[in-house]
């Protein structure tokens, strides 16, 4: 049977794949792993957990089964409503939660959903914690009764208490600037714009009107086009652009160009470097990440440490060396020093702050690096399981041989979609493009 958890918690088709009984059946199996929920007699205290959620339509139905799951297995419950993943994760922390949860399939369409848990300090599970919950699923639990069973009660205020904590981390204001921010019609529609206006900041919001089924529909950090068009037409200074859940953000330039998110750490991490805050002089990168990049950050006397795809990798090699910035081309940058996962508002709060106290705008500031020509071709409904098939790894390093120093290519299975991914660096944007699609061709061939 195919593992249940992915790359970022459970997704599916919310009412298909992912039901009210499997929000339940997961809620009540991660209360016992996280919360030792059964146990809580011998110490008098019960476990809690802080719940929130972006604002799809089907937020509100697994939300209700997230909640009775936990407080029918003696776990007390906050309902933090809609809110950033990364906010439900700082509240873990700050309010002493034995359990996160955050009811979110991020950029996917309204139609997903998906369910992630978080540890006691709001970090993301590991794999073995995972598998554990996912192992205990449908077991014969004994449930508590009268008094031992969990209460429930809304925590919406709590939102303020997260702003705060954002505006805190950083130096300065941002009075003056003129921002669009493209709110994806998610789950910062309310926290982006407020916590950028109390920093000074003269703000045009879009992207945030949510009404459950426009998330991510032509705005956010994957539907850029809007938030450029707007930006020239207002001749705001830059814009600002997250997913749905908030836990990344993109960015675009006073002209539209857009700024990746290998672009925002570079800025970054040579902002910090040259105020001596760079941990060890090292960022940490995946694989995805452009040669650009890397040798930017060479240039600039940075180290660069790489990891697989996915921000819980960045994450957790960001623990291990004693790193504190890494990130994701995609737009996960993860501010360690402040924030326990990838947080949208906070790195665009960050970048921003380069941008007032530099008097330089975005465009200037991204010359520190020179991206690389680099193509992606997502080929959908494919085996993802089938991406190391012999006639695949014959085509690629055929590629490689054929690109040689000056590029090199990248074959990875999405982690929550049918779909494997092409990326083809060289050093002309008309050679990559040519090896992509040879690729992506062969892909379509042999893995379906």
């Amino acid at each position: 049977m195919a593992r249940l958890f992915g790359t970022d918690g459970v997704r599916g088709v919310a009412g298909r794949d992912l039901t009210a009984e499997l929000a339940m059946d997961l809620s009540v199996a991660a209360a016992h792993v996280l919360g030792d929920a059964g146990a809580f007699s011998a110490t008098g205290r019960r476990p809690v957990a802080v719940v929130g959620r972006d604002p799809r339509a089907s937020g509100e139905f697994l939300e209700a089964a997230v909640v009775a799951g936990l407080a029918s297995s003696g776990v007390d419950v906050l309902r933090l409503g809609v809110l950033p993943t990364p906010a439900v994760a700082y509240l873990t922390a700050a309010l002493g939660a034995d359990i996160g949860v955050m009811l979110s399939a991020s950029h996917n369409p309204a139609p997903d959903n998906g369910i992630k848990f978080l540890a006691r300090g709001g970090f993301k599970l590991s794999d073995a914690v995972e598998d554990e919950i996912e192992r205990r699923l449908g077991e014969d639990w004994t449930f508590p009764v009268g008094s031992a069973v969990g209460r429930v009660r809304d925590a919406y205020g709590e939102a303020d208490r997260y702003i705060s904590h954002v505006l805190t981390t950083v130096s300065g204001r941002l009075d003056g600037l003129d921002i669009v921010v493209d709110c994806a019609h998610g789950a910062a529609h309310m926290v982006a714009p407020e916590a950028l206006v109390r920093s000074g900041a003269r703000v045009e919001a879009i992207g945030a009107r949510p009404d459950g089924l426009n998330i991510n529909a032509g705005y956010g950090s994957t539907h850029l086009p809007k938030l450029q068009q707007v930006v020239v037409s207002r001749g705001a200074d830059l814009g600002i652009a997250y997913d749905g859940d908030a836990d990344r953000c993109l960015a675009v330039d006073h002209t539209g160009a857009i700024i990746d998110g290998d672009q925002i750490m570079a800025i970054l991490a040579a902002d910090m470097h040259a105020e001596g805050t760079l941990a060890k002089d090292t960022v940490v990168a995946t694989v995805m990440s452009n040669l650009g990049f890397k040798l930017a950050m060479r240039d600039t006397g940075i180290n660069v440490v790489e990891t697989a795809v996915g921000d819980r990798y960045v994450l957790e090699r960001m623990k291990s060396g004693g790193y504190n910035l890494g990130g994701e081309q995609s737009g996960h940058v993860i501010m360690l020093d402040h924030a326990t996962t990838g947080d949208g508002l906070l790195t665009s709060l960050h970048l921003l702050s380069v941008v007032a106290r530099s008097g330089k705008s975005l465009r200037e500031l991204a010359t520190v690096m020179t991206p690389l020509p680099q193509i992606l071709i997502n080929v959908k409904d494919v085996d993802r399981g089938k991406a190391s098939v012999p006639e695949l790894t014959e085509a690629v390093a055929l590629a490689e041989k054929e690109l040689g120093e000056t590029g090199r290519v990248l074959i990875r299975p999405s982690g929550t979609e049918p779909m494997i991914r092409v990326m083809v660096e060289a050093s002309s944007e008309e050679h990559a493009s040519e090896v992509a699609g040879r690729l992506a061709d062969v892909v379509r061939a042999a893995c379906v």
